[in-house]
Parts: C-alpha cells; sequence; structure tokens
C-alpha cells in the first residue's frame, strides 16, 4: 500500500478564504542561543486543505474531535469536472456520475481544476482560485443526501458557489462577470438564482445532515481522476474545533502506484514537486472565454 498526497503546501503565502485570518510564523527561540529552534504559530482553521466541521455552521454539531477515523477514511470516487465547467459555471450530480461511479456511502472529491490557480501552482491567480470557481445548485445537494455521502472535497476555495457566499457583496467586477454569465446561461441573476433559501447550502444545508467538506484539496490529484481509490483526511483531534487544517491521502495498491509514477513521470512538476496536467488548464480557459463572450 502506497500513499498518494492531496494536500496543498502550507506557509505564509498560502491565502485563507477572504477575510480569514492567514498564517502567520514567528520564531521565539533559536538554535544560537536557546539550544533548538522555536516557532509560534497564528491562523485560521481555514488556510490551507483543511475541513469544514458541523459546528462552523451548525451549533449542536460535532466538532472536530468527535469525528471518528472510520468517517474520515471510506471509499472515495474522485472526478474530473475540467472538461465541462469554466469560470463560474454550475455542476450538476448527472456530471460526476457521468464520469465515475458514486456509491451510497462514499467520500466524494470534486477536481473543478481549480487547484491550478492555488498558490503552489505555475498558473497561480488568487483571485480567480476564490472567486470565480464552479459550484452547485441545490439539485447536488438533494443528490448527496440521497446518496448518504460520507463527505466531500473540492480542490477550490470553497464548496459553495463563490457567488452563493458573501464574496458577491465583496467582490463586484466578479460579481458583474458571473451575473453575465447566469443570465446568458439560465436566463436569471445571481440573486434569482441563488435565492435566500439556497444561501451557502453546502454549509447551512447540509452540516445538519452530518455531511461536511474539505477545502483547497490539491498535491498530486491530477493523477487519480475518474477513478475510486480510498482516501482519508486527517484533521487534529480537535475539541471544540470548528474545522481544522490536516493532511489529506489517497490509498492505493503497489501495482496501481507504480502505473501512477509512470504517469506522473510524463506530466511537469510545481516548484513543491507535485505533478499538474496543463490540460485541464486549457480546458478551463476555453470553458471561461465561451463563458464570458
Amino acid at each position: 500500500m502506497k500513499l498518494i498526497d492531496l494536500t496543498i503546501p502550507i506557509g505564509i503565502a498560502t491565502p485563507p478564504w477572504p477575510t480569514y485570518e492567514p498564517l502567520q510564523v514567528k520564531y521565539f527561540k533559536r538554535l544560537a542561543p536557546n539550544g533548538a529552534n522555536g516557532q509560534l504559530l497564528t491562523h485560521s482553521n481555514h488556510v490551507g486543505t483543511h475541513l469544514d466541521g458541523e459546528i462552523h455552521f451548525y451549533t449542536p454539531g460535532r466538532d472536530m474531535a468527535q469525528l471518528p477515523l472510520d468517517y474520515l477514511v471510506h471509499d472515495a470516487a474522485i472526478v474530473d469536472l475540467s472538461d465541462v465547467c469554466g469560470d463560474y459555471d454550475i455542476y450538476s450530480s448527472k456530471m460526476i456520475t457521468d464520469r465515475v461511479e458514486v456509491k451510497e456511502g462514499d467520500i466524494l472529491v470534486i477536481h473543478t481544476g481549480y487547484h491550478h490557480f492555488g498558490w503552489d501552482q505555475p498558473t497561480a491567480d488568487e483571485v480567480r482560485y476564490m472567486t470565480k470557481h464552479p459550484g452547485p445548485d441545490h439539485e447536488f445537494v438533494d443528490w448527496a443526501k440521497k446518496m448518504k455521502l460520507r463527505w466531500i472535497a473540492v480542490d477550490c476555495g470553497s464548496a459553495d458557489h463563490p457567488m452563493n457566499t458573501i464574496i458577491r457583496t465583496w467582490m463586484p467586477r466578479q460579481a458583474k462577470q458571473a451575473e453575465y454569465v447566469f443570465k446568458k446561461k439560465f436566463g436569471k441573476t445571481l440573486e434569482e438564482f441563488f435565492t435566500d433559501d439556497k444561501y451557502q447550502m453546502m454549509h447551512i444545508d447540509m452540516f445538519p445532515s452530518e455531511i461536511i467538506h474539505a477545502e483547497c484539496f490539491g498535491g498530486q490529484i491530477d493523477l487519480l481522476l475518474n477513478r475510486r481509490f480510498e482516501v482519508g483526511f486527517f484533521p487534529w483531534r480537535f475539541v471544540d474545533g470548528e474545522a481544522s487544517i490536516g493532511r489529506a491521502v489517497a490509498f492505493v495498491d503497489d501495482k496501481e502506484y507504480d502505473e501512477l509514477m509512470k504517469k506522473a513521470a510524463t506530466l511537469p512538476k510545481t516548484k513543491f514537486g507535485d505533478v499538474y496536467d496543463p490540460k485541464h488548464v486549457e480546458s478551463l480557459n476555453k470553458l471561461s472565454k465561451a463563458n464570458l463572450s
């Protein structure tokens, strides 16, 4: 058994979700003269690859410490939507099930491709990563509940569509672009499409049903698309934690690992050593250009 990392690198340049506290690092002692290096960290729970817990939006919910390991590690479907969804698009359950088998009780990992715009990537674009990625409508939420999904992961800034969050107010130029796309594709304004009862539905509607999500997946995710693997997320055993930074991995057998490493040898790598597939960015750029034309 081998492990494939699905975690983005984290450092002081890693952007948190907008307005949340970024990671700050300070040395409070040094090897000379203190005999050891020691660091003091300050940060929110919503920076880097992290798991949103139920009490992030649902007061009676479980904290991080209450999530059992056999909940955090399970069979998963990993789906690639970078060939069908560009800037501001909406994805559906059918787009997912057309590409990979999803079973009741699965973990679902959604590769939008927008991790390619994360801070660690050669095509980094923080605004696009946080404010332009695709997201779901309520049809997806209803399907996820019906499928009793264990938890969901996305490779972008939020599991919700950015224009179904406060980002719509904070980023008026991007909201204007999104409004154009929604009128063109759906004949509705953002306000008409994302009605009040749908606001941040991936958080507000899902967490009471014990379907939480991880955000900012990445790492070697491009190797695993449209396939099934066992996936695990390992947050802190954090009493009263509403969310937690953590490590995400896929478990693969030795034969599969050797095949994946052969594929990895053909792909370029980021400065941190993670592989990336440029075809995803090409597809996203083409789709996004069409959306905004």
